[in-house]
């Protein structure tokens, strides 16, 4: 005789708290005049190397501060704060695989934010949790570096889904390694019709003016708000 078994539907979405948060931090940033956005990629790809160049370009315009996210130690944060001059936070996440909008909130809270244009965090490394979450950001950026594989589209579909902006970084080392550009740009749009995709290195600046360009687009949008 077949045992009865208990169905439960759940109707609330299980991200719908963190989503309401994300909004409430994206609104008060909004209402500040700050332009936030939310860097991720796999571990390796060149965030931040990548997020150095960006503020070096921009800091002379623009009062920026970067977060960055790690299980431990504060390498990261430090190696930008040294790079740049610019403020810098290391949060530590307790060994979560991502960051979500609470997390964010409180790490702003940190931070004297009133008098500030442009907000980085540098998601932990990973392709898979970090997409799930919305951190409050305006924007999702994400980073694929050349020796990752043209195939990571496939593979991380969500991660791909939700960014507003591809960088493909690492182009220096196209010949190198085994990355159709053209095929990756395919897979990337076929997931996301919206995204915005600019190749870049980060090592040799090719692409960059291109990326401040964006961000600079996007800061006055939300000043303009």
């Amino acid at each position: 005789m077949e045992k009865k078994v208990r169905v439960i539907e759940i109707k609330e979405n299980v991200f719908s708290k963190n989503d309401k948060e994300a909004n409430l931090l994206r609104s008060m940033l909004t209402k500040k005049g700050i332009f936030f956005i939310n860097v991720m990629s796999s571990p390796g790809s060149g965030k931040t190397t990548m997020l150095t160049s960006l503020i070096n370009r921009m800091k002379e315009d623009y009062r920026i501060m970067e977060m960055d996210v790690d299980i431990k130690s504060s390498l990261d944060a430090q190696r930008v704060a040294d790079a740049t001059g610019v403020p810098a936070l290391q949060i530590h996440n307790c060994g979560l695989c991502h960051i979500d909008a609470d997390m964010t909130s409180r790490a702003i809270m940190e931070f004297d934010v009133k008098d500030i244009d442009f907000l980085i965090l540098e998601n932990i490394g990973n392709l898979v949790c970090p997409a799930e979450f919305d951190t409050g950001a305006h924007k999702n950026v994400m980073l694929l570096s050349v020796p990752e594989g043209d195939d990571k589209p496939l593979k991380y579909p969500l991660m791909f889904t939700v960014s507003d902006l591809v960088l493909i970084n690492k182009i220096d080392t196209m010949d190198f390694f085994d990355f159709n550009l053209d095929l990756a740009k395919e897979r990337i749009l076929k997931l996301n019709p919206r995204a915005k995709i600019i190749p870049i290195s980060a090592k040799t600046g090719e692409g960059m003016d291109e990326f401040v360009n964006w961000c600079k687009e996007e800061i006055s949008k939300i000043k303009a708000q």
